[in-house]
């Protein structure tokens, strides 16, 4: 049959300790500084994930950018040879036909496409009386005049920003043959 139960023995039993209570503390501050150690090293990971998604971020926003620069670079070139299509085209109106609608509105649409791509940092290389320079320059034909410098542009260049869309093809002098013989 049923005994009742004690109630004072019951909390006894639930209060009394299996260890001493020196071993209880020292076992309580060994977790406690265990836990503390687990919280550091997932703080630590944590911060370093945090560090490497920023980083990571950073760099595909730069990579974002290039491409787009890219990109760019890319269209503007294919509408160089529009550019210079229109040029030689307002270049060969004979001068009886310049004051013809057509023709001023011909020359309307070249100035304003070249105010476009400007507007988009696209400016042309100036070469003619300046020294030849590899950087800007594609050296197509040698002539005589002054050595080292440029005495004509056959295609122009164009830079966006300081980058070089196109170098300007050009006609570089090669010295002039010495008159004392």
């Amino acid at each position: 049959m049923n005994e009742p139960k004690d109630e004072r023995t019951e909390d006894l039993q639930m209060a009394a300790p299996s260890e001493a209570p020196e071993e209880s503390m020292e076992s309580l501050r060994a977790a406690l500084a265990e836990e503390k150690q687990k919280a550091e090293q997932y703080l630590a990971n944590w911060q370093r994930a945090q560090a490497d998604y920023i980083n990571f971020k950073r760099r595909t926003e730069q990579e974002q950018i290039e491409n787009t620069r890219r990109a760019n670079a890319a269209l503007l070139m294919n509408l160089l040879p529009v550019l210079d299509d229109f040029e030689r085209a307002l270049q060969k109106v004979e001068s009886r036909m310049r004051d013809k609608p057509w023709v001023q509105g011909i020359d309307l649409i070249y100035r304003k496409f070249l105010s476009k791509l400007e507007g988009e940092g696209v400016r042309r290389i100036e070469s003619v009386g300046k020294d030849f320079d590899p950087r800007f320059h594609e050296a197509v034909l040698y002539e005589e005049g002054d050595a080292g410098k440029v005495i004509e542009e056959l295609e122009p260049g164009y830079l966006l920003g300081d980058r070089l869309l196109r170098p300007a093809k050009v006609k570089v002098g090669k010295g002039r043959p010495d008159s004392g013989g």
